[in-house]
């Protein structure tokens, strides 16, 4: 396999690609918006609306997802936030989540074809990839990026030349222009460059010369990506200066605030299904392998994927969709893992790792099934964190139902805490206004409150409650006003 011509060698990603893209998209639009994906939204219904991009360093991340969805959407047809779909901003992490695949081509050269082609297949199929390059968040996007950095430094640290920098730099800039989480893989990016042999022997003058000159490419589109970005193409100079003021939010984010996680949590859920423990049996084998046609990519890789995982599991704040992150180098390493099976005892060895190869894609085909398609909100599936429940779908339903019967526009007043995801499902009704539980307004045909908002409404005493449930144990009250007979 390792002499297969180029072509064919193309045709190989190519058709995991076209496979990656098949089990992404049936679907897509079934499952409902997650809090974090009504809130990306709104954003691209903003920018619809001719609002100009406005990087906010409290609780966002980067611009990237909002610059790829706003032209996929305006090409759907949206035109204002009420006619974006779920397929219509899904869309998107779905495609780069499929041409991600044509990346682990490039890694070919790295830990060869058979491994690259084999961890490629375990990314088009994973339970993990394909749920989350499902979902309107940024995780696919900075994914992406970051193996496109981990490919474009493996060659820098081949070669040290000014296209490899540029490439590295526009790689990592993409990273933190996806989310400002990117300085803990810059972090266990110079760890893993520590064990590559002589990077800290550069005693030639051309050596060093070279390296000053791929360095300083590297640094200059680095600095390029982010000044388009979160300058939003110039228009908002200030996004520089406030994406170095996230740095103490998002260092106050990682101590917890609610998501903390012991230090094992991410090993239990990868660890997880039918093919969990398989994956990760197979990643350190692939670690531990001696017989590798590239020694030197190991060794960083191995470091790599070991910094990746200790900064994580360290930091208290942890969501299942962070745990892409570790994924993605541990289905590199079980690439490499199944090779070295195959290379055991030459027949017999050969057999084996096309058996454990098949059980496991059989457990990630299994798992997949299950978590993405048969109950992918449901309380008992990992990856639903913080989910969006069915039941929301009934609350635009039943204002449909009641405005064709009223004479007049339905005024909607929503008070709660947190109201999200009701702006996305409240979106097709033009009057609608949010307020706190502080500021309870009077005058409207219904109110949607949280349970505990509505004892501040005392004019609601009278009216009729209906409720309806949005995440796992949180509920919202819609109001509807007394008959007239109940009114006398």
């Amino acid at each position: 396999m390792a002499n297969l011509p180029p072509k064919i060698r193309g045709t190989v990603f190519l058709a995991i690609a076209l496979l990656a893209l098949a089990v992404r998209l049936p679907r897509l639009g079934e499952r409902p918006m997650h809090t974090d994906e009504a809130v990306n939204a709104y954003i691209v219904g903003q920018l619809l609306a001719g609002d100009a991009y406005h990087y906010d360093p409290q609780d966002r991340h980067g611009p990237v997802l909002y610059a790829i969805a706003w032209p996929i959407a305006r090409l759907a047809g949206a035109k204002t936030f009420s006619e974006l779909t779920e397929a219509s901003v899904r869309i998107g992490p779905v495609i780069i989540g499929a041409l991600a695949v044509l990346l682990f081509a490039a890694f070919a050269t790295q830990i060869g074809f058979p491994s690259a082609a084999v961890a490629a297949l375990f990314y088009a199929i994973s339970p993990l990839f394909v749920y989350y390059s499902r979902d309107f968040i940024h995780e696919t996007f900075f994914i992406t990026a970051t193996l496109a950095a981990i490919v474009s430094g493996f060659r820098l640290l081949e070669k040290a030349s000014i296209r490899n920098g540029i490439l590295f730099g526009v790689s990592t800039g993409f990273m933190l222009a996806c989310k400002e989480t990117a300085v803990i893989h810059f972090a266990a990016f110079g760890i893993a460059a520590l064990a590559w042999p002589g990077i800290l022997r550069r005693r030639e003058q051309k050596d060093f010369a070279g390296a000053m000159k791929s360095a300083l490419a590297a640094l200059a589109s680095f600095c390029l990506v982010l000044v388009i970005f979160y300058t939003w193409g110039g228009s908002h100079v200030r996004g520089l200066w406030d994406l170095m003021r996230a740095v103490p939010n998002f260092t106050a984010r990682a101590g917890g605030q609610g998501h903390e996680k012991p230090a094992w949590y991410y090993f239990v859920l990868l660890g997880g299904g039918w093919s969990g423990a398989i994956l990760l049996a197979l990643a350190a084998l692939g670690a531990l392998s001696r017989k590798v046609a590239y020694p030197n990519a190991l060794r960083v890789l191995v470091v790599y994927t070991i910094a990746i995982i200790l900064l994580y599991s360290a930091i208290p704040y942890k969501t299942p969709w962070l745990a892409l992150n570790l994924c993605l180098p541990i289905i590199l390493l079980a690439g490499i893992g199944i090779v070295s099976v195959c290379g055991l005892a030459q027949g017999k060895g050969l057999v084996l790792g096309i058996a454990v190869g098949t059980i496991l894609i059989c457990g990630l085909c299994h798992d997949t099934w299950r978590r993405v398609f048969v109950d992918p909100t449901g309380e008992g599936n990992p990856y639903a964190y913080a989910q969006t429940v069915e039941d929301v779908t009934r609350l635009p339903n039943r204002i449909r139902q009641l405005a064709a019967v009223s004479r007049h526009e339905l005024r909607i007043a929503v008070i709660a805490a947190d109201p999200w995801p009701l702006p996305w499902y409240l979106r097709e009704f033009p009057q609608v206004g949010f307020w706190q539980p502080d500021q309870f307004p009077a005058g409207f045909d219904l109110y949607i409150t949280s349970p505990e908002a509505a004892t501040t409404g005392p004019q609601l005493t009278a009216w009729r409650p209906e409720f309806f449930g949005i995440r796992p144990e949180v509920l919202v009250v819609l109001w509807q006003p007394p008959v007239p007979e109940e009114r006398q």
